[in-house]
């Protein structure tokens, strides 16, 4: 057979239906336009969220340590009697002592006082002074009688109260000075006293 014409089926086949596209909506024409810009944009998000999550629940650093309560970071250690001329020992007994501040931040006497109702304090320089990190300062404390009466014969133990600020708090704190600042005083108050008496 030779000719020109349309092919024709054959026998036992049958022409197939093919199914007709159905029509698209707006959106999804919109979508085969612009394809390459949402599968760009989706891919940005994705990584953006992720990227969101990592960075919300990456570990978070431990918090700095607070610093040192104040009287856990100072040392006060009594040096020596101060000497001088006659009228400065007759004002009273001045004494040297050592405020070293070991670590944290600068740490601020604002007051410093002893015990005993027969003698009264003043140090140089005046309180309130500041003592930074690392450093030490002398600070010169003289005691006055003010009645005898009242004042020890022989302390044991005599010690000073000192208040004490840093930004972590405000303490009072009492600093014993050892066996030779308590002889010191007691010799002192037995001059004063006993000049006292005459």
């Amino acid at each position: 057979m030779s000719g020109v014409g349309p092919v024709e089926p054959g026998e036992d086949t049958h022409v197939r239906d093919v199914p007709q596209p159905r029509p698209r909506s707006p959106l999804a024409l919109r979508y085969d336009r612009h394809r390459r810009t949402v599968l760009a944009s989706a891919a940005a998000l994705v990584v953006l969220s992720g990227g969101g999550y990592l960075y919300t629940s990456r570990p978070q650093p431990r918090p700095a340590p607070p610093p040192p309560y104040p009287s856990q970071a100072v040392d006060l250690v009594y040096v020596a009697p101060v000497t001088g001329s006659p009228s400065t020992r007759a004002a009273g007994y001045s004494f040297t002592v050592l405020l070293s501040v070991r670590s944290g931040p600068p740490v601020t006497v604002t007051r410093l006082t002893q015990p005993y109702d027969g003698l009264s304090v003043t140090t140089s320089p005046a309180a309130p002074f500041q003592t930074n990190s690392h450093s030490a300062r002398k600070i010169v404390v003289t005691l006055r009688v003010t009645e005898c009466e009242k004042a020890p014969r022989n302390p044991g133990l005599p010690f000073l109260d000192v208040t004490l600020r840093n930004v972590r708090a405000i303490e009072a704190h009492s600093f014993i000075l050892g066996s030779r600042y308590a002889q010191d005083l007691s010799r002192a108050l037995e001059v004063a006293c006993s000049n006292d008496s005459r």
